[in-house]
């Protein structure tokens, strides 16, 4: 202690005649020695209650760094293990010792602490040397925290801190800290590894454009992993280590590219434990900064996924899934999960084709988006979300960062409600060839609140009786009008939702799909309380996922289970995570589903609205299926599923005017009416579907319809 108080008394007048500014460095001179007595002060004082104290609270926070539980990226990966997406706040790849090559050790040590090696965890010779330095200078020119006390440092602003006031605490330049750091440096040396600290701190510290730590830094910035950093590479990482921002190497290549070349004259220098010659030396300096353009890091978001135009829609509806399942924002962006998904890329590249095809994704005002959901007795795989939009934030590139594959759209899907009213009345004990009346036009005084209403049928549908399952094929409106009154709207509605329309009917949206918040009920329940017998006839909003879910859950027995992204989760450490998903339940008997899917079965036959449609894409398999049609041709859509893979197409207007829409040969559609148009479920829609599900259905054996 007598040499240090003489070191520090001699530096005393030298602070006090530079001036104000100088009187700053002092408190250097004032910390050494407070740093030197309070690492002795547990030895000299004994073990009294506030000592007992604060060691345990520094033995909890070194157990912790020892540890190292740091935030770490979650990777989303699709069925067949290929990523589609990362979730983080910052980039990190844990990097284990022997994952680091010695050119980076090299750099990083002879930059910020060459005698790391040497020292146990506070370097009191680097210390007095650059206190001496900064007082004869007048400024702070030398730092002399080792790599133990700044991964100490790092560790408390870049993992433990929980908010920002917590992370100004850990780097405030206070006595107070810098004691705190030195303690648990000195802590740390007496229970880590020199590689293990080095390894420790090389994980944690940032390396700019939201990179940490060298695993993260090499990929970043070089496309690599770290074990394969030559000379240069390491010595760049090293150099932007010293201050992120001001030494980007984009930004800013002639300050990296100078300190890069420091950072390979240190490492060339004798008392380097992993010197290089001063031949590599001069060979290095010579070399470009190679950094990639643009950088290697993975984006963090839906938007910007490799591949979001295509599996932007799946990733979205992925993390929606998650946050209602438990899991926040937060806890996704830092757990280091593996997150297996359901999403299958050929399924969702063939739909994504298909979409594209019909309606082009720089149509004016005009979404194609398609669901594709396995049915199934213990979970309903969701295997594709596409659309023509791509999946972004620049709308005119034709895109769109509105799920619009899962969320309510405002507008209705027309016939496909029918399904709903058979339904009812199957499993009130009709068969799909029982006999309904289908007159040109017909008049009821049960819905509303008992006033007249008449309804017609579309053009080109004739009238005469026909059986359930012919009505359904060719979607007569009188008919269904006529059955809807003797099973009952509240049985239907209550039908719609059992099959799938989950969140369709809980709440009420706007025309631009967005919650009511203010509405205190239900569409359900609005349905009902106001009679609305046009439900029949498919004019509520809805979600095209979720019709797609209908028809998965009358292809599995009448087995409803949540459509779900998920395959699978591991933690950081591999192990499996529950996700608190919805039960799969049985909403009607096996006998209502199989009698349905016979009444779907004709659909796509010479007679059926999807015909042509069918036809000219080569369908060949059973399968049950439903068109639908707005009344303004502002919508369409159909609805379909074989036992192995159901599917549903919505084309809409999705901008203003928000006119009907038109269909002209393979032309693309267009916005042509306020009031009419020709769009229909066996044109776009229809086109969209058996082309996309012919390919998904590609190696599949053919399955027959249920029997009823």
């Amino acid at each position: 202690m007598s040499m240090l108080c003489s070191v520090n008394t001699s530096v005393i007048g030298a602070c006090v005649r530079r001036g104000g500014v100088l009187l700053k460095l002092f408190g250097l001179c004032v910390l050494s020695g407070v740093l030197v007595a309070s690492l002795m002060l547990p030895a000299a004082i004994g073990a009294g209650a506030m000592v007992n104290e604060t060691t345990s609270a520094m033995s909890r926070m070194s157990d912790s760094l020892e540890k190292a539980r740091m935030p770490l990226t979650t990777e989303v990966l699709d069925r067949n293990g290929d990523p589609i997406a990362h979730f983080y706040d910052d980039y990190r790849v844990p990097t284990s010792s022997d994952q680091i090559a010695d050119t980076m050790r090299s750099a990083i040590t002879a930059i910020e602490d060459k005698r790391f090696w040497d020292h146990n965890g506070v370097d009191w010779q680097g210390t007095m040397r650059a206190l001496a330095t900064n007082i004869s200078s007048g400024s702070v020119q030398e730092g002399a925290s080792t790599i133990t006390q700044q991964y100490v440092k790092n560790y408390l602003v870049h993992v433990a801190a929980d908010n920002k006031v917590e992370r100004h605490d850990a780097q405030a330049t206070t006595i107070a800290r810098k004691l705190r750091e030195a303690r648990l440096a000195v802590e740390l040396e007496r229970t880590m590894s020199k590689e293990k600290i080095l390894s420790s701190y090389l994980n944690v510290v940032p390396f700019g454009n939201q990179t940490f730590g060298v695993g993260a830094a090499a990929q970043t910035y070089f496309g690599i992993g770290p074990d394969q950093l030559n000379i240069q590479q390491a010595a760049l990482l090293a150099a932007i280590v010293n201050a992120p921002g001001a030494l980007n190497p984009n930004s800013n290549p002639d300050a990296a590219r100078e300190r890069r070349n420091e950072v390979i004259d240190r490492m060339a220098q004798p008392n380097n434990n992993f010197r290089i010659t001063k031949e590599d030396a001069e060979r290095a300096k010579q070399q470009p900064l190679g950094v990639l353009s643009p950088l290697g890091r993975p984006p963090s978001s839906c938007v910007s996924a490799g591949g979001s135009a295509t599996n932007g829609f799946f990733c979205s509806y992925l993390r929606d899934y998650l946050n209602e399942a438990g899991f926040s924002d937060k806890e996704l962006e830092n757990g280091g999960y593996t997150i297996h998904t359901t999403m299958d890329p050929e399924a969702t590249k063939s739909a994504k084709k298909a979409a594209e095809e019909q309606v082009p994704k720089n149509s004016d005002n005009i979404a194609n988006p398609m669901a594709i959901v396995e049915p199934g007795q213990n979970s309903h795989k969701v295997r594709a979300l596409v659309a023509n939009r791509d999946y972004g934030n620049d709308a005119s590139k034709g895109q769109t960062a509105y799920n619009i594959t899962t969320e309510v759209i405002p507008y209705g899907s027309g016939s496909v409600f029918k399904i709903f009213t058979a339904a009812a009345a199957i499993q009130q004990g009709w068969s799909p060839n029982d006999t309904i009346p289908v007159p040109s036009a017909y008049t009821t005084h049960q819905f509303g609140h008992g006033q007249q209403w008449t309804v017609h049928n579309a053009e080109g549908v004739s009238s005469g009786n026909r059986s359930l399952r012919d009505a359904l094929a060719t979607s007569p409106n009188t008919g269904f009008v006529w059955l809807l009154e003797r099973v009952g709207l509240n049985n239907a509605v209550d039908m719609a939702e059992k099959l799938g329309l989950r969140h369709s009917l809980s709440r009420m949206v706007d025309a631009d799909g967005d919650s009511e918040t203010d509405k205190k009920i239900t569409k359900a329940k609005d349905i009902k309380q106001s009679r609305q017998g046009s439900f029949t006839l498919g004019v509520t909003p809805v979600s095209v996922l979720e019709l797609s879910n209908v028809m998965a859950t009358i292809a599995s027995d009448g087995k409803w289970c949540p459509p779900t992204p998920v395959e699978s989760i591991t933690d950081r450490d591999g192990n499996p995570v529950q996700v608190n998903e919805e039960s799969c339940s049985q909403v009607v008997a096996p006998r209502t589903a199989h009698g349905l899917a016979q009444g779907l079965a004709d659909d796509h036959k010479a007679g059926g609205t999807s015909h042509a449609a069918a036809e000219s894409a080569g369908w060949t398999r059973p399968l049950m299926a439903k068109t639908g049609t707005t009344q303004y041709y502002q919508s369409a859509v159909l609805v379909g599923a074989t036992p192995q893979m159901a599917g549903a197409v919505m084309t809409y207007t999705d901008g203003p005017p928000y006119e009907g829409i038109c269909v002209n040969g393979s032309a693309a559609p267009y916005q042509c009416s306020d009031t009419g148009g020709n769009l229909f479920g066996g044109t776009i829609p229809a086109r969209t579907f058996y082309p996309a599900m012919n390919t998904v259905h590609e190696g599949l054996p053919v399955e027959q319809l249920p029997e009823f």
